[in-house]
């Protein structure tokens, strides 16, 4: 081989490696769409009693993903768009969706009964559960999943509450791992719940 031909080759060969190089350095895929919070300790005094009158704590239901939302059965706009969403996801994940408990924690204690939520969590899906505690537990466990409340309007009777509008999912390992924004797109939710199924 004459020295023109291999000084034309480490030429041609030097680019080649730096590119080699700079795509071992790309940053790699985030595992998922939502926001990563794996490690955040939220959620470790939860214990409150579902609609059908058992009392839950988030060990229960380990060996499931865990998804957590914080609203009230009259409100208006964002807590039915919330579980209609979830029930979206339900539908989205098929069988996976038995490997899936949905959790609505009413920020309403006075007003949500366990009767009350018995007859709203389950109409988005039968496996839902609704959860209530007294008016201390639930701002217990609110400020320990830094959830805002708070009514507005007539406080007497005829009041709304501003709440936070998120969704907190758990692992199967029952590590707290996602932060959801509202209104989230139900394939996106679905695809990160199959990623924590799968082990990630």
């Amino acid at each position: 081989m004459s020295s023109r031909f291999r000084t034309l080759s480490r030429f041609l060969a030097a680019p080649l490696l730096v590119l080699g190089l700079l795509a071992g350095c790309a940053p790699s895929e985030p595992a998922f769409k939502s926001t990563d919070i794996t490690g955040a300790d939220y959620g470790k005094r939860f214990e409150l009693t579902d609609h059908h009158g058992q009392v839950r704590t988030l060990a229960d239901f380990k060996g499931k993903v865990v998804t957590v939302f914080f609203g009230y059965t009259q409100c208006p706009d964002v807590c039915p768009t919330a579980l209609s969403g979830m029930s979206a996801v339900m539908e989205e994940l098929g069988a996976d969706g038995d490997r899936v408990q949905v959790v609505f924690v009413t920020v309403d204690p006075e007003r949500d009964t366990q009767e009350l939520l018995a007859e709203y969590v389950p109409v988005f899906d039968q496996r839902f559960l609704g959860m209530y505690g007294s008016m201390e537990k639930i701002a217990e466990i609110a400020k320990d999943f830094r959830v805002f409340y708070r009514k507005s309007g007539d406080l007497e009777g005829h009041y709304t509450i501003d709440h936070t509008a998120g969704t907190y999912v758990f692992g199967p390992d029952g590590r707290l791992r996602l932060y959801v924004k509202h209104a989230e797109d139900p394939q996106v939710i679905a695809a990160d719940i199959k990623a924590l199924l799968a082990g990630k």
